[in-house]
């Protein structure tokens, strides 16, 4: 009798194990859908609410200690050298604390010679400047007021988490026994193990492919009028939603109305800021991170399993919040974030096929005498 006592104390316990200690809070969150509760557990969102919790910003520089620019007192300064030292000096620290807090300031330097470029990180650095300060001039239909900072994504971390990278291939070929998989049926935290297909950020993220499924004719499979609506198609963009779902933690009607989700005018204006979005997330990644691709050193710790570069989705700036944050101003803080005249001469313009460029801000329109600019509600048409 003790033994089988003992026995269901270990049954019992061994469950209990694999649950969760109440309380649990029931919400319509998720890709789920609309008619569906996300559970959470309050002392696991608490856990994490840290990382959603902007630094206070340093103290303003004191630029009567010197008021050289920073190209004038410093050797290879190529980005920042419009500022004066002191604001460089405050910059430099902010850097240092949003990226490499542990490794310090020879994360990118050498400490003999702080001027040299042998570093990578160095070379990164610089270029991933140019991009945040491409990013708060260019891209304010999606980053808004908050702007964005080095903090944004890597919050205190190197190496910004999470980031992808397309996945191995398959160990059986199409033309194997095994058949055709036609890239779905393979767990994927991406599309929240659902059997849609494993890889929705390569299409959407880094190639231009058409996001809206709705078809407008009859099908037709070839020719340059072949049709791109076809269920196949849908199922990509499903896992492109279910993605952006977990990393904003939202359901889809954060952006769309269940009663027409492809009607623009019945749509949320969260949905016009998602447009934007993944299109800034395809500039990042085919602009900036693989052309970065031969700097990095080649290992696991930088590329993925096919060879290719990390890059940035949804998830590297939201880490779960509908806003990065929650919506903190922190470039606001800091010149350096966003672009003065030398920079924007060095920012390469939009090359990614079928890019559109994002409206200017009214002030930067204003500014280059084009008047003021209202940006409009409604998406630009035909959207894609």
């Amino acid at each position: 009798m003790r033994n089988l006592q003992l026995l269901a104390a270990v049954v019992v316990a061994t469950v209990l194990m694999g649950c969760e200690r109440p309380p649990v809070v029931a919400k319509q969150i998720g890709y789920r859908g609309t008619g569906m509760e996300q559970v959470n557990n309050p002392r696991t969102l608490e856990a994490a609410a840290y990382l959603h919790v902007a630094p206070e910003s340093l103290p303003p520089a004191d630029v009567a200690a010197d008021s050289r620019k920073a190209s004038e007192r410093y050797k290879n300064v190529q980005v920042l050298g419009d500022l004066n030292t002191a604001e460089f000096t405050r910059t430099m620290v902010a850097i240092t604390a949003w990226v490499s807090p542990q490794e310090g300031c020879t994360y990118c330097h050498n400490p003999r010679n702080l001027a040299d470029d042998s570093k990578y990180q160095k070379v990164v650095a610089r270029r991933m400047l140019e991009m945040t300060q491409h990013l708060n001039a260019d891209w304010k239909p999606h980053v808004g007021a908050s702007g964005v900072t080095c903090y944004t994504c890597h919050r205190g971390q190197p190496l910004p988490e999470p980031v992808w990278a397309k996945p191995a291939d398959r160990k059986y070929t199409a033309n194997s026994v095994m058949g055709d998989l036609a890239g779905q049926n393979q767990p994927a935290k991406a599309v929240g193990y659902a059997s849609l297909p494993f890889d929705p950020l390569s299409s959407f993220l880094l190639e231009d492919k058409p996001v809206r499924v709705q078809g407008t004719e009859a099908l037709k499979m070839t020719g340059a009028r072949a049709n791109r609506s076809s269920t196949q198609q849908a199922e990509h963009t499903y896992g492109l939603m279910v993605h952006m779902s977990q990393s904003l933690g939202v359901n889809c009607t954060f952006c769309h109305n269940t009663r027409s989700f492809q009607s623009w005018g019945e749509s949320t204006p969260q949905r016009m800021t998602a447009w934007y979005g993944i299109r800034m997330a395809r500039d990042i990644n085919n602009n900036y991170i693989e052309s970065l691709a031969a700097t990095f050193p080649l290992n696991p710790i930088r590329h993925g399993p096919q060879g290719d570069v990390l890059k940035v989705n949804c998830a590297t700036c939201h880490k779960g919040v509908n806003k990065p944050l929650n919506g903190a101003r922190m470039a606001a803080d800091y010149p350096a974030m966003t672009t003065t005249a030398a920079a924007a001469a060095a920012t390469p313009s939009m090359v990614v096929t079928g890019l559109p460029a994002p409206a200017p801000a009214p002030q930067a329109a204003a500014a280059a005498g084009a008047g003021p600019v209202t940006l409009s509600a409604a998406a630009p048409q035909p959207l894609r």
